[in-house]
C-alpha cells in the first residue's frame, strides 16, 4: 500500500547539506517525492512509498542529520504518485 508523509525539519537544517544528503539516502530506497528549503528556515520532505519503505527512508535520514534536527514534524499525506525523489528550489 502506497502511503506520503509530510515532514518539517527544524534546526540547522539549511546551509549543511541536508538536502543533498536527504536526496543520496533516498537513492537507497523505493521512494519518491522531494525535499526543499522553505522560507523559514526549515526543511520539507515529501516521501511516498511503501509504507516500511518510507519509514525507513526517513528512519536512515534522521540517523544521518541527527546532529541538526532539532524537531520533526510528520503529517500524513495523500499521495501524488510521484516517479522518483528531488531537490526543490
Amino acid at each position: 500500500m502506497t502511503v506520503a508523509k509530510r515532514v518539517l525539519y527544524q534546526g540547522r537544517v539549511q546551509g549543511v547539506g541536508f538536502r543533498y544528503t536527504a536526496h543520496g539516502v533516498a537513492q537507497r530506497f523505493a521512494v519518491g517525492g522531494y525535499v526543499k528549503n522553505l522560507p523559514d528556515g526549515r526543511v520539507e520532505l515529501v516521501a511516498e512509498g511503501d509504507a516500511a519503505e518510507v519509514d525507513r527512508f526517513l528512519e536512515a535520514l534522521a540517523r544521518r542529520m541527527t546532529g541538526y534536527i532539532e524537531t520533526q514534524e510528520v503529517r500524513d499525506m495523500a499521495a501524488a504518485g510521484f516517479a522518483s525523489f528531488d531537490i526543490r528550489v
